[in-house]
């Protein structure tokens, strides 16, 4: 029994079986269709979530599996002070694999050493969000068909962005990566994450300035302003528009510059940009259901 806690969880192999069978997938879906029957996931989501929680569900009833929802943590036994590891404990008794997002970085990780069945991270705090990581890397693998060789701009808040944290260690193990963090100075990436770039003999630069570099990137990677993260409301309304994409800025990009965004967006990308065909972020949420039915599939060892 295994569990995907961090995306590091998975060999670049395992990364790229992940993918096949995703494209598959979307080939072929009927061929999947009772692939998981009898099978059951539960979702313990002890934080908001649309897209993560929505879509695990609809990946593992497209498998023909059946679905546990938890989707607030007032309602569950964790109100009363349960533990993370006596939920885990419990709830491995009536599903076959867990997915859980929590506020805690690292409950996740305290789930799986005290469940029976996989746990899958569906993101810890501020710290991790490998089926995000996944789901960017598919689109990525969709939209440009390699994941060597790319200039990949990230911007907006680096500092808190679980999202952004993961894609760069995903993409450290790739060859001739340059990356771009665009963001206010007081959002920077974590000089961890930084670390993991130089360890990995890639390139970066840091700037404050979008319109500057938008005419290098391959992939323009948004995120928002998270005001969940902040402890001051001020600072988070002084940040919060640092960043508005629009299609007068984008006039500069690549003609094939693919626009990604892990979503929910407020206003870090104009509704106007919609319309582009480089705008992917719409298919990225889409490919996020495919590549969970790959990992539900893998983990729970369904041929």
């Amino acid at each position: 029994m295994r569990s995907v806690i961090d995306i590091k969880d998975l060999s670049k192999e395992e990364i790229a079986e992940l993918v096949s069978i995703s494209e598959d997938i979307i080939s072929n879906p009927q061929k999947y269709a009772h692939k998981c029957d009898g099978k059951k996931l539960a979702t313990l989501f002890f934080e908001p979530s649309t897209r993560t929680r929505l879509s695990f569900e609809a990946a593992m009833y497209e498998l023909g599996g059946n679905v546990l929802s938890m989707s607030d943590s007032a309602s569950s036994s964790a109100s009363k002070g349960e533990s993370v590891a006596d939920t885990a404990k419990v709830i491995s008794c009536y599903a076959d694999i867990i997915a859980m997002r929590h506020p805690k970085e690292g409950a996740p990780m305290v789930a799986s050493m005290n469940s029976t069945v996989p746990v899958i991270n569906a993101g810890d705090g501020g710290h991790n969000h490998p089926t995000q990581t996944l789901t960017d890397l598919l689109t990525i693998h969709r939209e440009k068909g390699r994941f060597d060789n790319l200039t990949v701009g990230l911007c907006g808040d680096l500092k808190f962005g679980r999202t952004v944290h993961s894609l760069i260690s995903a993409l450290t193990r790739y060859e001739g990566i340059k990356f771009v963090l665009i963001s206010p100075e007081e959002l920077k990436v974590p000089s961890y994450v930084k670390n993991t770039i130089k360890e990995n003999g890639l390139e970066y630069k840091q700037t404050t300035d979008l319109m500057s570099v938008l005419p290098e990137l391959d992939i323009l990677y948004m995120t928002r302003v998270q005001r969940e993260r902040f402890f001051n409301e001020e600072d988070y309304l002084r940040l919060k528009d640092s960043y508005v994409l629009t299609p007068e800025k984008l006039e500069s990009a690549k003609i094939d510059l693919s626009i990604m965004h892990p979503l929910p967006r407020v206003n870090e990308i104009s509704v106007a940009v919609d319309n582009d065909p480089r705008a992917c972020y719409f298919r990225q949420a889409l490919n996020g259901k495919y590549i969970r039915m790959a990992l539900i599939l893998k983990l729970l060892e369904v041929e």
